[in-house]
């Protein structure tokens, strides 16, 4: 009995791996480059979450900031430090469409900002509960009450500060799109009006179209996308790694300029009764898959 074979073919979407497809695999591909803009090109910003070097000391509870706005001995530095700590989301805070927030703050004292830690009393005081020599950005050990502690690591950035200098800090004050790096499944936040600040373990897009790339990054057929051709390898069946290396080169079909475009756009837009199965035939359309290719798509 003869068997039959499937041709197969090397692709790589991203230069730094590579991934075996099949014929029909190819003529998705080929269709997706051929219509999509990859996100790169779009006019969006694609930052990491805040890293602070120190979580346990920068991220703080709903009692924990009330404790230290009750400590503020006047008016005036109750409203700074309340300005400077602010709600935060992990990645594993992010749902789809929306968030889990679990009463979290940071104490945003950002490097690019240039804060005088002596006009923040109650925060200075409470940082310092922790030592100076774990939250030094120095790199050194030292020996304290015969324990080790190993300081954050070595930056220009002075003890009371994140661990980076976060110079887009006005970003998380816009409208912005927030996910996981790592994920069991698509889950994207559209942040209008929460302001959430974004820890390390997410990151926050900013720039045009929000709204369309949000539904879009949901759907099926882009899914299918980005695990398959632009992940780098992902995470295998468990799951999608947003690497922003990764994401950026992802091709999305840019139809957001016309009056007919500026339609769709409209029908793409999130809803309460929001029709998972509408977006994944209209974007169907948009490529112009064929039965089977569709067939693929929702197979896997």
């Amino acid at each position: 009995m003869q068997q039959k074979h499937t041709n197969m073919d090397f692709s790589s979407s991203n230069g730094n791996s590579w991934v075996i497809l099949s014929d029909i695999e190819k003529s998705i591909k080929k269709k997706i480059e051929a219509v999509g803009t990859p996100l790169k090109d779009w006019d969006i910003s694609i930052y990491r979450g805040v890293l602070t070097g120190c979580n346990e000391a920068f991220i703080i509870s709903t009692e924990k900031r009330d404790e230290i706005l009750n400590n503020c001995k006047t008016e005036e530095e109750r409203k700074r430090t309340a300005e400077l700590i602010r709600p935060i989301l992990r990645g594993r805070d992010i749902k789809r469409y929306g968030y889990d927030w679990v009463d979290l703050f940071l104490i945003a004292t950002f490097p690019s900002r240039h804060y005088d830690i002596e006009q923040y009393p109650a925060v200075k005081n409470y940082l310092l509960s922790f030592g100076m020599e774990r939250l030094e950005q120095t790199g050194k050990k030292y020996n304290v009450g015969g324990q080790i502690v190993t300081a954050r690591k070595k930056t220009n950035n002075k003890w009371f500060e994140t661990q980076d200098t976060i110079s887009y800090w006005e970003d998380f004050l816009k409208p912005k799109i927030v996910y996981a790096e790592i994920s069991q499944e698509p889950k994207f936040y559209l942040d209008i009006e929460e302001h959430f600040y974004p820890e390390a373990t997410s990151f926050l897009m900013v720039g045009k179209y929000l709204e369309y790339l949000c539904v879009l990054f949901h759907s099926k057929p882009i899914t299918y996308f980005f695990k398959l051709f632009y992940a780098g390898g992902g995470l295998g069946e468990t799951g999608y790694r947003y690497k922003k290396a990764f994401f950026e080169n992802l091709p999305i079909p840019k139809f957001v300029d016309s009056v007919e475009q500026l339609a769709l756009l409209k029908q793409l837009n999130i809803q309460p009764t929001f029709n998972d199965d509408k977006t994944n035939n209209l974007i169907y359309k948009i490529y112009k898959f064929s039965p089977d290719e569709i067939t693929e798509i929702e197979r896997s």
